[in-house]
């Protein structure tokens, strides 16, 4: 049985706080599970979580992902980005052109994201999250199509990207040059198996196609953490 994308992890300082932005600006529900987080569930059952975890990660440069999210006019967007300032989120300058049409914005927790202008056809019928831009190799890309199962919906120039096949969110990796990693990413993924799953199984097949153990878990969390091609982070939920 292959895992699927359960959620989109934050490592926060303040997961509450933080948790309540993104409910504010996505316009989700909140809930608070019982392993103590928080998350934003999603819109619909096809959909992934966004939860939020303790921890104390110093930023160091740009996260390795970030959220845009989609506009359906110039009105929405204004819209989107008014919200985000009045629920603590800031304006920041990562080198963008005073022509582009995106806006470059970073929660209160400092993490990164981008309020994307109307008419982006990449991101068409999307959803309200658009895609999870990372930076990544065509290596990683094509991985997390054959871990999650979802098809490349592009594959060119050493760029990838993935979408589910029921839609919504695409992932994307900007392929080289990638940054050097330093110090453990602020955002990661968290996959969940079916509870007829094999887990053994589950996991020597993410290891068949370059992910790696470290060591750590499940534990009391019931998640094991590995490291994929480009050795970010993620978690492998034990069924329940």
């Amino acid at each position: 049985m292959t895992s699927r994308l359960f959620a989109i992890c934050f490592n926060a300082t303040r997961p509450r706080d933080l948790a309540r932005f993104w409910s504010g600006v996505l316009g989700r529900e909140l809930t608070h599970g019982p392993d103590g987080d928080v998350a934003v569930l999603p819109p619909d059952a096809a959909g992934f979580r966004i939860r939020f975890l303790p921890g104390q990660e110093p930023k160091t440069g740009r996260n390795r992902a970030h959220f845009d999210l989609t506009s359906a006019s110039p009105e929405d967007q204004r819209r989107t980005v008014a919200r985000a300032l009045e629920l603590g989120g800031r304006h920041i300058d990562v080198g963008q052109l005073p022509e582009d049409g995106h806006v470059v914005l970073a929660d209160p927790d400092g993490n990164e994201f981008c309020v994307i202008e109307p008419g982006n056809k990449f991101l068409a019928d999307t959803g309200f999250i658009g895609a999870l831009a990372c930076d990544g190799t065509q290596e990683v890309g094509r991985f997390w199509s054959e871990a999650l199962r979802w098809p490349l919906v592009w594959d060119q120039d050493q760029e990838t990207a993935i979408q589910s096949p029921d839609g919504g969110t695409k992932i994307t990796w900007g392929g080289p040059p990638v940054a050097p990693k330093t110090g453990t990413n602020r955002l990661h993924f968290e996959l969940s198996l079916a509870a007829d799953a094999g887990w053994e199984a589950e996991t020597d097949r993410l290891i068949s196609l370059g992910a790696k153990r470290t060591g750590i878990g499940p534990g009391d969390s019931g998640r094991e953490l590995m490291l994929d091609p480009d050795g970010n982070e993620f978690f492998v939920r034990r069924p329940r």
